[in-house]
Formats: structure tokens, sequence, C-alpha cells
């Protein structure tokens, strides 16, 4: 089972992510990326988030805390 940043990592196509990782580092930090973010939170977590709260997370830490608090 792929945890959390294993997803993440796929969602950014990147081998790994970092705590300490801007989200807007990411190459491929779009639109596309924000929703498969928010599509992971609602059907993994169960989690409804929203683009704003996404995007102000800031960081895959601030990102992670976000999804499972």
């Amino acid at each position: 089972m792929e945890t959390l940043n294993q997803k993440l990592a796929g969602i950014f196509e990147v081998d790994e992510v970092k705590e300490d990782q801007l989200l807007e580092s990411f190459e491929c930090w779009d639109s596309l990326t924000l929703l498969s973010i928010i599509a992971l939170a609602s059907k993994d977590f169960g989690k409804e988030l929203t683009a704003d709260q996404v995007r102000d997370s800031g960081t895959i830490k601030g990102l992670i805390q976000l999804i499972t608090k």
C-alpha cells in the first residue's frame, strides 16, 4: 500500500517529496495537479479541500497536515 508521501510524489511526478519543499517549486504545479491533490484527499481520506486551502498549505509538510488533520 502506498504512503501519502509516495502518492504525492506520483502526483508531482518526482521520485520522492521532502516536507520542506514548496508546492510551487514543482515543475508540474498547475491546476491539474491541484485537482489531483483534492481528489486524493477526498478519495483516500474523506477530506473535502478547496483549491485555496491546498495553495495556502505552501509546503509538502503543510499539505500533509491539511490532508491528515
